[in-house]
């Protein structure tokens, strides 16, 4: 059950990341990535474009890597 609402709320933000990108009020990327992080560990297609953006952007590799300890103790 836990996997179905992760799913769901990785597809949500996915969308209004989407849905950000065309309005002056939402971070789209913000949520795309956040998006792509629920969905990660269940995908590899999703894992490699994580990975990607990942080595792209050392200092939010860094950021995410803190939060996930924060979340994991």
């Amino acid at each position: 059950m836990r996997k179905i609402w992760k799913r769901i709320t990785g597809y949500f933000f996915i969308i209004l990341g989407i849905v950000g990108l065309f309005l002056p009020v939402l971070q789209g990327i913000f949520f795309i990535i956040i998006g792509l992080l629920l969905l990660a560990p269940e995908s590899p297609v999703v894992q490699r474009m994580v990975n990607t953006l990942l080595e792209k952007y050392p200092d939010l590799a860094k950021k995410v890597r803190r939060q996930t300890k924060k979340n994991y103790k």
